[in-house]
This record gives C-alpha cells, sequence and structure tokens, in this order.
C-alpha cells in the first residue's frame, strides 16, 4: 500500500508516521537509539523521543521545525508491506504533496483538533479529489491539546465531511488520535471511551487494495521496448495496466489501428496465461505488426479513444504561468508529443472549490 500522510503545517503529520513507525515495530533498534540522540539534541519535547525527526531528516527541516521534502519510509506487517510518504503542509511546498499524493492508495488528512479543518486542508483535500487518491481518512490529532472533547471531534468530521463530499471524495472515515503519546495511531486510545472505531493501523490494515488505480476500461499497455529473439519473432513489453488479458485474445495497436492476436505471454519466469494490472510482460503477436516504443497496445474489445485534443484538470506547480500558445510536452506512457494550450476555459479555487 501507497500512503501518504498530508494536511497543514503543524498538524503533527511527521510525528503521527514516525509513531506510526516505532509502534509497529518499523524501526530498527540503532534507528531507535539514534532518534533518542537526536531528540535530546535537536527535538522539541524536553529530552522524550520526538518521533518527527524520524521523518524530518534535513537540517533545515530541523531547523524549522517543518516539513519540506516528502520523506519515504517502507515497513511491513503480517498483512502487507508499505510504503509511507510524509509531504510537506506548508503552502510553498505543496508540489511536493502533489506529487507524493499522484501515486497513493490511500491519504491520511490530519487536522489539528484546536484549529479545525483549515485552508491547506481545504487545498490538499482538492488535490487528493484532482488526483483521484481512492482511499482518504480524515485524522483529527492532538486530541489530547483539546481536552479529548467528543464535541471537537464531531464537529471537525461534519466540516470535513461536507467538504470532502463537495470536492468529490465520498465519505470519509475519521480517527481521533493524539502522535505524541500514540494513542489511536496504533494501540487504541483509553482517554477517548466515547470511540469505537478502529486505530490509524487498524483501519490500513483493513483496507483493500486494488491492485494498480487504473483499473478503469480494458487492457492497456504502453510499449517499453521490442525483443527479438534468435528465431526471427519478436515480442512487445511494458507494463499492463487495466483489465486482465488472456492468451488469445486479440489486441489492436495504436495508432496505427492494426489488429493481431495474443499467441504468447512472457513474464520473467517464463510463459503466463494472462497479464495483470501492474505486470511487466511482454506479448508475443500472431502477425508482425510495425510496433515500436511508445505505441499502445489495447483490448481489441475496448480500445482507447486516439484523438488530437483534449479536456483537462491540470495542476499547474510551474514557478511560470501556463501560456496559451506556447509548446509543452505532454507525457503519456511511453510517448511524449508536442501540443499547445488553448483557452483555459475555468480555474478552481481549491478553498471553495467555486469555478473562477
Amino acid at each position: 500500500m501507497r500512503l501518504i500522510a498530508c494536511g497543514s503545517v503543524d498538524d503533527g503529520k511527521s510525528t503521527l508516521i514516525g509513531r506510526l513507525l516505532n509502534d509497529a515495530h518499523g524501526l530498527p533498534d540503532d534507528e531507535v537509539a539514534t532518534l533518542a540522540a537526536d531528540s535530546r539534541r535537536v527535538g522539541t519535547r524536553g529530552g522524550e523521543i520526538d518521533y518527527a525527526l524520524a521523518l524530518d531528516g534535513l537540517a533545515a527541516e530541523r531547523e524549522q521545525g517543518i516539513t519540506i521534502d516528502v520523506a519515504h519510509r517502507y515497513f511491513s506487517t503480517a498483512t502487507r508491506r508499505y510504503i509511507l510518504a510524509d509531504a510537506p503542509g506548508h503552502e510553498q511546498y505543496t508540489r511536493n504533496m502533489a506529487t507524493a499524493a499522484s501515486r497513493a492508495d490511500l491519504a491520511l488528512v490530519l487536522v489539528d483538533a484546536r484549529k479545525g479543518v483549515v485552508a491547506q486542508t481545504r487545498r490538499h483535500t482538492c488535490l487528493l479529489a484532482l488526483l483521484g487518491v481512492p482511499e482518504v481518512v480524515l485524522v483529527v490529532n492532538k486530541m489530547d491539546l483539546a481536552g479529548y472533547s467528543r464535541e471537537a471531534f464531531e464537529a471537525i468530521t461534519r466540516d470535513y465531511a461536507e467538504f470532502a463530499a463537495k470536492a468529490g471524495l465520498g465519505s470519509a472515515g475519521a480517527i481521533p488520535t493524539c502522535a505524541t503519546l500514540g494513542e489511536n495511531v496504533v494501540a487504541r486510545a483509553e482517554s477517548m471511551p466515547w470511540y469505537a472505531g478502529p486505530s490509524v493501523m487498524e483501519r490500513l490494515e483493513e483496507t483493500r487494495v486494488d491492485g494498480e488505480r487504473v483499473a478503469r476500461g480494458g487492457f492497456r499497455m504502453p510499449v517499453q521496448s521490442v525483443m527479438r529473439f534468435d528465431d526471427g519473432t519478436r515480442a512487445y513489453a511494458g507494463m499492463a495496466s487495466g483489465a486482465d488479458l488472456a492468451r488469445g485474445e486479440r489486441v489492436v495497436v495504436l495508432p496505427s489501428g492494426r489488429e493481431a492476436q495474443v499467441d504468447a505471454i512472457l513474464g520473467p519466469s517464463g510463459e503466463l496465461p494472462r497479464a495483470a494490472a501492474g505486470q511487466s510482460v511482454a506479448l508475443k503477436l500472431s502477425e508482425h505488426l510495425d510496433v515500436s516504443r511508445g505505441d499502445l497496445v489495447c483490448a481489441a474489445s475496448r480500445p482507447a479513444s486516439v484523438a488530437t485534443q483534449f479536456d483537462a484538470h491540470v495542476i499547474w506547480i510551474g514557478d511560470e504561468p501556463l501560456l496559451r500558445g506556447r509548446d509543452y510536452l505532454v507525457k503519456c506512457g511511453t510517448r511524449s508529443a508536442t501540443a499547445t494550450v488553448s483557452p483555459v476555459r475555468h480555474k478552481l479555487n481549491v478553498e471553495t472549490l467555486e469555478k473562477i
């Protein structure tokens, strides 16, 4: 599972992930010892372990007490392997958050129990919706500083659920936590008996990941390379996405539009009966087609559209403005093409979701 923690600055994202790693035994003993020493030297908790330092490794991050770059950590449980991304909360580094969220299976949106939903919370939620992150969980952190108030938790939950629904995220579960004390992070919290839901770790473990996110539509495989064998046959290699493809099915190669039957599907260890989303495979076809890197192999029954124009919501993170008429490179699978931007239809106010 690819996981991202996001939200406004100082909402406790780095502390939550650091605590999650520690309590789920994802930190080696020598790293815990180093973390303890760093906490005494530059920590913010009076000599106690500052779990945020497990993620904030840059000198500037430790000096300013904020996350600047996306920090990735890896750990495993008996259920699955995790890739955790700690995204910066400061508005100046929103582009880093968007990059990390583009591949996330689940997002934890942290909110300070004292502040509630703020502008950066809404901005990050809007980006999660635009990027199509399939699972979003609200984490109301620092409940100890709000007196473990059930009323405060429920008010924030209602406020966030209303905005999330407007953004198109639908229903999002909510968990009250105190990351510094580890309450409802891995273990349940006795300080909040009014909450009967799962801890953060339990919520992650029970979430089903449906393989690759782009499971809509039919089979797709951008051609990465062409393999040539001694017997004169060829195979076309790439990573499969979308629906499964079985040996014997017909495919169409775009943009040429020529069709063929799949004679064999090759995997790293030999032939496969079918190709599934996320697998790197090579396809042998019944006909010798002119196929090269950048072409797209699709299921003939559900081919992709071929067009010279398309509409898109764009998250623009460049320092220079997006300009009409300027040439830009569009990356699509393994192909790049030059494109120009037609008049922008509208801009989206990410705090109010109004079109400007």
